[in-house]
C-alpha cells in the first residue's frame, strides 16, 4: 500500500507540474491543442491540459546575434572581410513558432546573405565612410523580410572592415596624392588672389601721379633698413623728370634775379 501511495503521489505531482506553468513578464506561451494552434498565453500562471495541450515558450527580450566574418567583393573589385552585430526581438510569438522552424538560425542566415548582398553593391570608400547609412539599409531589408516571422530587427552595426595589406598601402598612397592635389590647388588659388590684388593696386597707383613716387620711396626706406653695405636701385623716369623740373625752375628763378 505504501508503494502504491507513493506512485499515486508521484502521478499527482507530475500532473500538477504538467498542468500549471508560470511564464515570466518577458515570456509568452504558444499553446497547441491536439496539434493545432490554440492561443498565445502569458505572462503569469498558465493552465495546460496534459496530453491534449502542449506549450512552447518564446522569449520576447531583445537578442544580440553576432554575424560571422563574411568575405565579399565590393563594386570596385576590392576583396574585404566584414562582420557585424544584429539586434532583434520577437514581437509576435505565433508566427515565430509556426512560420519558421528555428527563428534564431533563420534570422542569422538571412543576416549573413543580406550583409554580403548589400555591401557588395557599394564601393570601398562607401564601406569605410558611410557605415551609418549602410547599417540603416541592411536593417530595413532584414526588418521587412523577417516581419512574416513575427520578428522586429531594431538595429544592425557593422563592426569591422578588414582590408588586405597591399590595399591598405594603396589607399595610403591615394590619400597622400589627394592631400598634395588639394595643397597645390590652395596654393594656386592664393597666387591668383594675390595677382588680382596686385592688379587692383597697380590700377589705383596709376590714377595718382604722386602715388607711385611715394610707394617707391617707401620701398627704398624698407631696403635701407636691411643690413647691406651697398644698395643699387634704378630711378624711375617720372621721378627724374620731377627732380629735373624742380632744378630747372630754381635756375630760371636765379637768373631772373
Amino acid at each position: 500500500m505504501e508503494v502504491f501511495g507513493l506512485i499515486i503521489l508521484a502521478l499527482v505531482a507530475a500532473l500538477f507540474w504538467a498542468t500549471f506553468k508560470v511564464l515570466r513578464e518577458y515570456e509568452r506561451g504558444v499553446v497547441f491543442m491536439l496539434g493545432r494552434f490554440y492561443k498565445v498565453k502569458g505572462p503569469g500562471l498558465v493552465l495546460i491540459i496534459p496530453v491534449i495541450q502542449q506549450m512552447v515558450r518564446v522569449d520576447l527580450r531583445t537578442k544580440v546575434l553576432d554575424i560571422p566574418t563574411q568575405d565579399l567583393i565590393t563594386r570596385d573589385n576590392v576583396s574585404v572581410k566584414v562582420n557585424a552585430v544584429l539586434y532583434f526581438r520577437v514581437v509576435n510569438a505565433e508566427p515565430a513558432i509556426i512560420n519558421v522552424e528555428n527563428y534564431m538560425e533563420a534570422t542569422g542566415q538571412l543576416a549573413q546573405t543580406t550583409l554580403r548582398s548589400v555591401l557588395g553593391q557599394h564601393e570601398l570608400d562607401e564601406l569605410l565612410a558611410e557605415r551609418d547609412r549602410l547599417n540603416r539599409d541592411i536593417q530595413a531589408i532584414l526588418d521587412k523580410q523577417t516581419d512574416q516571422w513575427g520578428i522586429k530587427v531594431s538595429n544592425v552595426e557593422i563592426k569591422h572592415v578588414d582590408i588586405d595589406e597591399s590595399m591598405v598601402r594603396a589607399i595610403a598612397r591615394q590619400a597622400e596624392a589627394e592631400r598634395e592635389r588639394r595643397a597645390k590647388i590652395i596654393h594656386a588659388e592664393g597666387e591668383e588672389q594675390a595677382a588680382d590684388k596686385l592688379v587692383q593696386a597697380a590700377g589705383k597707383l596709376s590714377t595718382q601721379s604722386g602715388a607711385m613716387q611715394l610707394r617707391y620711396l617707401q620701398t627704398l626706406t624698407e631696403i635701407a633698413g636691411e643690413r647691406s653695405s651697398t644698395i643699387v636701385f634704378p630711378l624711375p623716369g617720372d621721378l627724374l623728370e620731377g627732380i629735373m623740373g624742380r632744378l630747372g625752375n630754381k635756375s630760371t628763378n636765379g637768373n631772373d634775379t
